[in-house]
Parts: structure tokens; C-alpha cells; sequence
């Protein structure tokens, strides 16, 4: 009998580990730590981004930073530290699969390709692809880039949708493959690049902050759809819940206009759009 339990035991960690479960649930590692740590993009404006002292900031920080306070509470631990590491769009979803990350606090589109490595909280944000242009160059719509440089971070689902859209418009581009949102701006402006295409609001975040705001403008049209979420590790229930619980109470409550607002309120107010999703994801207790 003990031999046929050992077989069983070992069965039990093989199959646990074919499927890439988790021998310890993330909430339990962070009681038993008492630190969560979650990742943070370095340039992704005005979502997450190095602050002036340093630190992370932005709007899917400060909900992150509302995810932690939740998890201290809910976990009665009086001093949760947060420890930020650094991401980038290549390794952001390995850095959340193999639980170097808790938690991924950036510019992540929900995607069901993605959903099969990783998983995501509620919506946190709804947008969409476009390009920012300089105002000399005359590009007011996607065919007006035949034969342009466009600059585009490699693996976003950016990428993926502007492919897509200039296939089928039979329009061909030049692409100049960039690492960050820091450096696409500065191909636009250098004159490297003569758009750079990202998500809509991001796009807004990096004219504001640009050498001359004056000397750029985003074209209207919209490429892709974007549902932004909280990244966390696939299979880890109670966690997700416990990251769902502090998002839908700031979502029904109406906590979340006032963090909407310190971010994108010099920008646009929430469009009715972006207020549906919120009472959508507003679940109840």
C-alpha cells in the first residue's frame, strides 16, 4: 500500500507540473513573504512610467498600488511590502508565467493567444491603435503612409493589427523596429520615422511630453481594438478574485474617476465607452 501511494504522490507531481501549476497559490507566497512584487514599464505614459524621484507612476500603478492595499487588508498583514522590477514587451510574459512578477502594472492587451500563457484581470482600460505623425508630413489617414517609415514596438498587438490593416488597404510601409515608447517619439522627432504607431492614448501621453506638442497630431483613424488588463500568472483563481475584488469596488463606488482624471484629465474626460466598462466590471459583493 505505502508503494502504491508513493506512485501516486509522484503521478500527482508530474501531472501538476505538465500543466504548470503552481505548487504555491500566489497570495499564500506573499502572506508567507510578506512582500507582492509586481512590474512596472518604464516609458508606457501616462499608464506606468519612471517618475521624476524615480519610482513608478502612472495609472495602472496607482491601481496596482489600490490591488496591493486590498491584499494587505484581505490577508491582515500590516506591512505588505510592494517591490517593483522593471518590464519590457519581450519578457513581460514570461516575467509573469514563471512568477518572477505577482503582478504586471502596464500597457497589456487581453488578448486569447496571450490568455493561453497568462491571464488577466478585469478590463482596466479600452483603446486603440492610431499613429502619431509630425504635422509637416500631411499623413491624415493610413493610405497617406505608402512608402513611409513607420515605427512600431515588435511582439504588441499593435504590430499584429497594423499589418493586418495596411495589408488590406495594399499599402506598403518601411517599419523601423523600436524597444521602447521613449524611443519611437524620439525617431518621430529626429526625423528617423515619420509615424509611430501605438495605442491611441499612449500616443496622446508622448505628444504632451514631446520637445514640441505643436510639431506632432494623431491621425483619427483607429486601427485595432485594445482591452487593457492587470497580467497575472494562468490557474492561480484566488488571486485574480482577490486583484477582481479591489477593481470592481473602486469601479462601483466611482473611486476610479478621481485616478481616471490624474492621469488623462489634461488629456480627455472618460469617454461613455470607458464608463460602460466600468459599470460592467463594477460587480457586487
Amino acid at each position: 500500500m505505502a508503494q502504491w501511494l508513493s506512485v501516486l504522490f509522484f503521478l500527482g507531481c508530474l501531472t501538476s507540473a505538465a500543466f504548470g501549476q503552481p505548487a504555491q497559490g500566489t497570495l499564500e507566497k506573499i502572506k508567507s513573504t510578506n512582500v507582492i512584487t509586481m512590474g512596472y514599464r518604464e516609458a508606457s505614459l501616462p499608464f506606468s512610467y519612471v517618475g521624476d524621484d524615480k519610482k513608478p507612476v502612472g495609472y495602472a500603478i496607482d491601481l496596482c498600488n489600490r490591488v496591493a492595499g486590498g491584499i494587505r487588508q484581505q490577508l491582515g498583514l500590516n506591512d505588505l511590502q510592494i517591490k517593483w522590477m522593471p518590464v519590457t514587451p519581450e519578457n513581460r510574459m514570461a516575467m509573469v508565467a514563471n512568477g518572477t512578477i505577482d503582478l504586471e502594472c502596464g500597457t497589456t492587451t487581453n488578448t486569447l493567444s496571450r490568455q493561453e500563457q497568462v491571464d488577466f484581470s478585469h478590463m482596466i482600460f479600452v483603446d486603440g491603435g492610431s499613429l502619431l505623425v509630425s504635422t509637416a508630413s500631411d499623413i491624415t489617414s493610413l493610405s497617406d503612409i505608402a512608402g513611409k517609415r513607420v515605427a512600431v514596438i515588435p511582439g504588441t498587438t499593435t504590430e499584429k493589427v497594423m499589418a493586418e490593416a495596411l495589408q488590406k488597404a495594399n499599402v506598403e510601409v518601411e517599419l523601423i523596429r523600436v524597444r521602447e515608447h521613449s524611443d519611437g517619439i524620439a525617431a518621430l522627432e529626429s526625423g528617423t520615422a515619420d509615424a509611430y504607431a501605438s495605442d491611441r492614448v499612449i500616443l496622446i501621453g508622448l505628444a504632451l511630453t514631446s520637445k514640441d506638442p505643436t510639431r506632432l497630431a494623431l491621425v483619427e483613424q483607429y486601427l485595432s481594438y485594445e482591452p487593457y488588463g492587470l497580467m497575472l500568472r494562468r490557474g492561480d483563481a484566488d488571486f485574480r478574485l482577490a486583484v477582481n475584488r479591489v477593481l470592481s469596488r473602486l469601479y462601483r463606488s466611482g473611486q476610479i474617476y478621481p485616478i481616471y482624471e490624474r492621469w488623462f484629465g489634461a488629456v480627455d474626460r472618460a469617454s461613455p465607452l470607458l464608463q460602460t466598462m466600468f459599470l460592467l466590471h463594477g460587480l457586487p459583493e
